[in-house]
């Protein structure tokens, strides 16, 4: 009997390959806090485990015709240009620079702990699937 690896691992293998393109697209907003007119992004992660779940369970949709519009695009747990959208400020700067550097900051740092609890989620799986393989 062969493992499932999409079965066995749910949807935290999706959630953790998204936590690593929102800690790129937050970077880039803070390496970005100094450029005049730079607009703050960030992706709808909800949009992204959305479209995950829907097709680790199967009932995902399928385009029939190539000029059908995909509707999230990209894989599960990936992020696509639908997914990136741009921040609304608290306080635009006179230069036209959307990035708030706390703010941003701080989503970071939520960011990499949320993406430490996928990656030990992930990690104790794959041990208690190890430990059913050798019998322990």
């Amino acid at each position: 009997m062969a493992i499932n690896f999409d079965s066995a691992l749910g949807i935290h293998q999706y959630a953790l390959q998204a936590r690593v393109q929102r800690a790129e697209i937050l970077a880039n907003n803070l390496a970005n806090a100094d450029t005049p007119g730079f607009k703050a992004r960030d992706i709808d992660f909800q949009a992204i485990m959305k479209r995950a779940q829907s097709s680790a369970s199967g009932f995902d949709m399928n385009t029939t015709n190539s000029g059908h519009m995909n509707e999230g695009g990209g894989a599960p747990g990936s992020a696509s240009d639908n997914d990136l959208l741009y921040r609304t400020p608290h306080q635009p700067s006179v230069d036209g620079n959307t990035v708030d550097a706390q703010q941003e900051q701080s989503r970071f740092m939520r960011n990499a702990m949320d993406y430490q609890a996928s990656f030990q989620f992930l990690s104790s799986k794959f041990s208690g699937i190890s430990k059913a393989l050798t019998g322990q």
